[in-house]
């Protein structure tokens, strides 16, 4: 099961029960260590090499940083799953997104792995580390993310980054899903001193005696919004639903550790903080989970930010808290023809404060988008009382696929407009391949349906309608320390293997459906 507890029991389960992991030997030891290869069982990879070679001509490659673009795809092959759908356009921004990730890995000065958020500037920023760690679990090669953590919690001598807490942040909510994927128990572990000290740190800054958090809208990296501003001081979903998830986080790795004061301790933190935002920013008026003021009003204006304590499966499943999800379906809500707008489309101050001032007063943000798709995933997995269905879900990827594009060619910046898919900061340079939002963690667990878990089942759950694609194939997954195939044939012609859905581990059949129905398969202990 995932570390994140079933709605029927109480916030303190995930923790609580015993954490299982299947050791995979050598193979997963060798994960671990940082090896790498293509061990693609069906694809062939360089089947895909002409996407790499039509990126690297798109335009001048102006900044170069560990990767130059001309060794783009040698790095890709050996780190990426590989995947092919008959969508064009799906197929085409999946492996696009890998050669943009890769332009922001560089070395700090002290020849330690980073990732950049702007292209043109050194220095890594806290605000999509979340982000950048769901990721970048998928990839093969985990060194570079060992070193981007450590950086972050030990690479200010020893302490953490100063610039850290510049910006709210779900780093270890991510750590422990990056956890179900690698299987590294051991660098989790490890961790634990520094994330206890970390979220104290966050308690001592923001905590307020009421036991909720507050923030700037800035340092939410959500600047000039409707319900506040960048010096408003309010009690936001944000950072209430990050802490809460950082909080379980905490307790399930002090688990792993076999830490059981630490983890009641955190526990009991998970379930206080979340009956206070049940209780204090949930707005029954509106039906939506909203900012609360400075003077303790609600902001009264549903923000896409509302959709975040799903992120984190915090709310009850209870139709009450299910009708906010109505809200991403109605065009005078948050649907539009470019995207998922940050702010609902009928308030008198949508899309009011201007352009070019990081806007989050109605324009599409990937970052925001990413949270909301992966809080739909869990919507649709985990409350049966949700009124939308894996068509909403899967609209909305696709409208996100189409929103990755800048004068027809592959894109992905800050912010656009909803209406017109004009991305609203241009050709600025800081812009271009903006490194602040998630695709392939969104392909692989949310349409493709990978679910990660922390025992030794294999669960694939597509978000994909029966009628979308009559195939798709994801090769060469390294998973709990094995090497994945998921494949979806509805006939059986287009690959030969059989109609249906198929799982392999290490080019072996592990199992199968005859649809695209919820699929749990045991790994067997033999590698």
């Amino acid at each position: 099961m995932s570390w994140k507890a079933p709605l029927s029991r109480s916030v303190a389960s995930p923790a609580s029960g015993h954490v299982r992991w299947l050791a995979a030997g050598c193979a997963a030891l060798a994960f671990v260590c940082g090896a790498v290869g293509q061990p693609a069982s069906i694809l062939k990879a360089d089947d895909y090499r002409r996407y790499v070679e039509e990126f690297n001509r798109m335009e001048p490659e102006t900044v170069v940083n560990t990767v130059p673009n001309s060794e783009a795809w040698a790095w890709m092959k050996e780190r990426i799953p590989l995947f092919e759908c008959p969508d064009a356009a799906v197929q085409e921004i999946y492996y696009f997104r890998w050669w943009a990730l890769r332009k922001h890995l560089k070395r700090d000065a002290s020849g330690r792995f980073v990732f950049t958020e702007f292209i043109t500037k050194p220095r890594p920023i806290s605000s999509a580390l979340g982000h950048h760690l769901m990721e970048g679990r998928w990839l093969r090669d985990q060194q570079p993310f060992d070193d981007y953590v450590l950086y972050w919690l030990r690479g200010n001598e020893g302490k953490p980054q100063e610039h850290l807490h510049k910006y709210s942040s779900w780093l270890m909510d991510a750590l422990c899903e990056r956890y179900l994927v690698t299987g590294d128990k051991p660098g989790l572990v490890a961790l634990l001193p520094d994330l206890v000290a970390d979220y104290g740190k966050w308690e001592s800054e923001k905590k307020l005696p009421s036991g909720l958090f507050w923030q700037y809208d800035v340092r939410d990296a959500m600047e000039e919004s409707i319900s506040g501003g960048r010096k408003a001081k309010n009690v936001r979903p944000t950072i209430n639903s990050y802490m809460f998830g950082n909080a379980r986080a905490v307790a399930a790795i002090a688990r792993l550790a076999n830490d059981e004061e630490t983890a009641r301790r955190f526990e009991q933190k998970a379930a206080e903080l979340r009956k206070l935002t049940l209780e204090h920013l949930w707005n029954p008026a509106q039906q939506f989970f909203e900012v609360r003021r400075e003077d303790g009003n609600f902001a009264d204006v549903r923000e896409e930010l509302g959709f975040i304590p799903w992120y984190f499966n915090l709310p009850d499943d209870d139709p009450k808290y299910a009708k906010a999800w109505l809200q991403l379906a109605d065009p005078k809500g948050f649907l539009a023809p470019f995207g998922i707008t940050t702010a609902e489309r009928r308030h008198p101050q949508f899309r009011s404060h201007g352009v070019g001032t990081c806007e989050w007063d109605g324009a599409v943000w990937p970052f925001a988008t990413s949270q909301t798709l992966v809080a739909l995933a869990n919507a649709l997995r985990n409350y049966p009382q949700n009124p939308l269905s894996t068509k909403d879900y899967f609209d909305a990827f696709l409208t996100y696929v189409k929103s990755q594009r800048y004068d027809g060619k592959p894109y992905i910046g800050e912010y656009l407009d909803e209406i017109s898919g004009r991305w609203l900061k241009g050709r600025d340079p800081r812009s271009s391949w903006y490194n602040h939002s998630t695709f392939a963690d969104l392909l692989i667990a949310g349409v493709i349906g990978l679910v990660p878990r922390d025992d030794d089942v294999v669960e694939v759950a597509p978000l994909l309608p029966h009628d979308a694609w009559s195939w798709f194939c994801l090769d060469g997954v390294r998973y709990h320390g094995r090497n994945l195939t998921v494949i979806w044939d509805r006939d059986g012609t287009h690959y030969g293997r059989g109609a249906g859905m198929r799982v392999f581990v290490d080019g072996k059949p592990l199992g199968q459906a005859e649809g695209l129905k919820p699929l749990k398969l045991h790994l067997p202990k033999d590698s």
